[in-house]
């Protein structure tokens, strides 16, 4: 098959969805496909990742709400890229303006390409429910943006799959009256993290940083300093957790928006903000001598540095909504009530107890990889391909 994925959110320094696509190029043309993606960028301009696997650059204006972002605004030159490449499958991350304009694409085109729409972004989580969770239901909020969940259903009614990343937002995309959602859990990035990673120099090292000794607590968060990831909150409730056990916190991330986070953290020695880490061996080690990961986003469709602590051994400390919040779940994690400082703080004691009366160390745990989201995704579109009549040979 050939594979186009038409990408809004990869940028060369993003965090998440720079990573699965990274990871899809390698493993999509090793297992004999051809995947190009489109992604908005500064210049058009055409990189080859490899064989059979290429980045496809689309000049585009930046996002006005966070400039470290692009969006595509040329429907014409989209959908001549579309033209040329031809693909049997076109992927869209996005559930806004690209989304319609593939679909608009196929339309006018009249080619045969099964669409699918990943969802890497929940809109509603990220703002909506963010901005009004405090004084309307989940359900209020719905009706007041029925506007949304009428665009969704129009393009589950334009694509041929609606491919979620977790069981909870499959069930909120079904109850808004999506019919083509299929649940395909993401990964982590084979063979990279590992509980044998963890060191314990370097735990004190860590510890030293936030002026603690190797009896306290080592949390660590990794993650943009964006609203929605509310780490403003998270340093606030490990000042709170502080107050009652020793707690060190290293929040690993950057962005324009540290300003509230930096507020937050005030003149806690003990919080710590570190610029983000790009070689991932060293994020690996950081995060298996940790103790546990704190998480304070609930807006992720998957969440995958949760997926990541879970491979190094480290138990979740997460909100109770959220890709997060269902990795925690299944791998016995804490949560607490999303956006509440205070039971964040809760949460952390809660885990600080059966830290101090458990004498097992990390868990090595058998986790998805991102492998294993190919393969059932892949699986997904040769089952819907067979009734189509052959239009390419596999890549050899």
């Amino acid at each position: 098959m050939k594979i186009v994925d038409v990408c809004a959110f990869y940028t060369p320094t993003g965090g998440g969805v720079r990573t699965y696509i990274d990871r899809k190029l390698v493993a999509l043309a090793a297992r004999g496909h051809e995947v190009v993606v489109i992604a908005p960028g500064e210049e058009n301009r055409e990189e080859q990742r490899g064989p059979n696997a290429r980045v496809r650059w689309l000049k585009s204006p930046r996002f006005p709400l966070d400039r470290s972002y692009r969006y595509f605004a040329d429907r014409a030159a989209l959908h001549t890229m579309l033209d040329e490449e031809d693909a049997d499958v076109v992927e869209v991350s996005s559930p806004w303006r690209s989304a319609s304009m593939v679909a608009d694409w196929r339309t006018q085109s009249g080619s045969r390409a099964r669409l699918s729409l990943i969802a890497h972004a929940d809109p509603l989580s990220a703002y909506a429910y963010r901005w009004f969770g405090n004084v309307a239901s989940t359900q209020a909020i719905d009706r007041a943006f029925d506007w949304y969940w009428r665009h969704l259903r129009r393009l589950d009614a334009q694509f041929d799959h609606i491919v979620s990343a977790s069981d909870s937002l499959t069930q909120r995309l079904r109850e808004g009256g999506l019919n083509k959602v299929t649940t395909d859990p993401m990964g982590v990035d084979p063979g990279q993290f590992s509980p044998r990673l963890r060191d314990a120099d370097l735990r004190r090292e860590m510890l030293a940083l936030c002026g603690l000794g190797e009896d306290a607590l080592l949390l660590i968060g990794v993650g943009r300093h964006a609203p929605e990831k509310r780490w403003d909150m998270v340093a606030q409730a490990a000042t709170v957790a502080g107050t009652h056990t020793p707690v060190g916190l290293l929040i690993i991330g950057g962005g324009s928006r540290q300003r509230r986070v930096i507020d937050a953290v005030g003149d806690n020695p003990h919080v710590r903000l570190l610029e983000p880490i790009r070689d991932r061996t060293a994020i690996a080690r950081l995060m298996a001598s940790a103790d546990a990961l704190v998480h304070g986003c609930e807006a992720e469709t998957f969440c995958f540095v949760a997926a990541e602590a879970i491979a190094s051994g480290l138990t979740l400390i997460a909100p109770d909504r959220g890709g997060a919040a269902d990795l925690a779940r299944a791998s016995d994690g804490v949560l607490y009530r999303s956006g509440d400082t205070q039971a964040a703080a809760d949460a952390i004691l809660a885990f600080a107890g059966t830290r101090l009366a458990s004498a097992a160390g990390p868990l090595d745990r058998p986790v998805r990889t991102m492998d294993d989201h190919f393969d059932a995704l892949l699986a997904l579109y040769e089952d819907d391909m067979v009734a189509l009549p052959q239009r390419r040979q596999d890549v050899a």
